[in-house]
């Protein structure tokens, strides 16, 4: 696949599920510089002339087509920002596997912040898919994603937004603005451990008359390792909107959730809820009398909560 070796060909596969030259449009980045890209028939792949990244350009009536970018870092001390534009439709519907692996095994922390901007056109759906992971007995593995989607009339977003595992500080921000009758739904998952740190921020600005909001935050958090949530729900219109954060702490980790509702409008229904808590002893017990240890159990019950 391509001219990776083998660990870049796993990290590959890992955080976007890419095993060779997929169809349709793609634009694969390895160690700062892209190594293949891709435009379809309907779906344009531009790199920046200003600054690092590119500009996708999906054309009105695109269905059933997958846009792959996926980004591995495997050069110890690499600092990058790379800034990624996409341009939806209208009457669209897509799906875009983005995600970032780095593998270090040097001294200098490697760092990787992406910085994507969706612009949805009107009735469009997009799917988003985007996975962070790293590998390596190497310095910092460093991601720092944002995220920015405007939202057009009668359209629907979903991302689905994961920290698989090895990656040491991640600050996270995502952001949204809906129109009329424009629906989001991020499903976040994040796994710490060691004395590893995550930040993540997720605000949605309900401007648009029945816009809705769906935010649910998954989270582990090991060993030393610290993670702080906050979710800030805007309604500005006739709208709802939902936040929920769900996180098991274990060890002698530390974790925050900040879950925050604002209404402009009498007609925003907005609710948020919030829980964080340990394994539950009878959970483990059960899996035990099953034959699994202790890490085989607490392993699989966190597998499963996070899915």
């Amino acid at each position: 696949m391509m001219d990776l070796d083998k660990i870049e060909r796993d990290l590959m596969r890992e955080v976007s599920g890419v095993t060779g030259i997929p169809e349709g449009a793609y634009n694969f980045r390895v160690n700062g510089k892209s190594i293949g890209r891709q435009s379809s028939e309907k779906i344009n792949i531009v790199p920046k002339t200003e600054k690092s990244g590119i500009d996708i350009y999906i054309a009105d009536n695109t269905h059933q087509e997958i846009v792959h970018i996926p980004v591995i870092i495997s050069a110890s001390g690499l600092k990058e920002a790379v800034y990624n534009d996409f341009y939806v439709g209208d009457n669209c519907e897509v799906t875009i596997v983005a995600g970032c692996g780095i593998y270090n095994c040097g001294t200098d922390d490697s760092i990787h912040d992406g910085i994507h901007v969706f612009h949805v056109g009107k009735n469009s759906k997009v799917y988003y898919i985007e996975k962070h992971c790293g590998i390596g007995p190497g310095a910092g593995k460093i991601l720092n994603p944002t995220t920015k989607v405007d939202l057009g009339e009668n359209s629907y977003a979903e991302m689905l937004l994961e920290q698989i595992k090895g990656v040491d500080s991640t600050r996270r921000m995502t952001e949204a603005d809906l129109a009329k009758n424009a629906h989001l739904v991020v499903k976040e998952r994040l796994f710490t451990h060691g004395k590893q740190s995550a930040e993540s921020e997720i605000v949605a600005r309900l401007n648009g008359q029945d816009s809705s909001a769906d935010i649910v935050s998954r989270a582990v958090a090991q060993d030393f390792s610290a993670q702080n949530f906050r979710s800030h729900i805007i309604g500005a219109a006739k709208c709802r909107g939902h936040s929920e954060c769900d996180a098991i702490i274990m060890d002698k980790a530390r974790v925050n959730a900040e879950p925050a509702l604002e209404a402009l409008n009498v007609d925003a229904e907005l609710i948020h809820e919030a829980a964080i808590g340990k394994i539950a002893n009878e959970q483990l017990t059960k899996l035990m009398t099953l034959g699994l240890s202790r890490r085989q159990a607490e392993a699989q019950i966190i597998n499963g909560f996070l899915k």
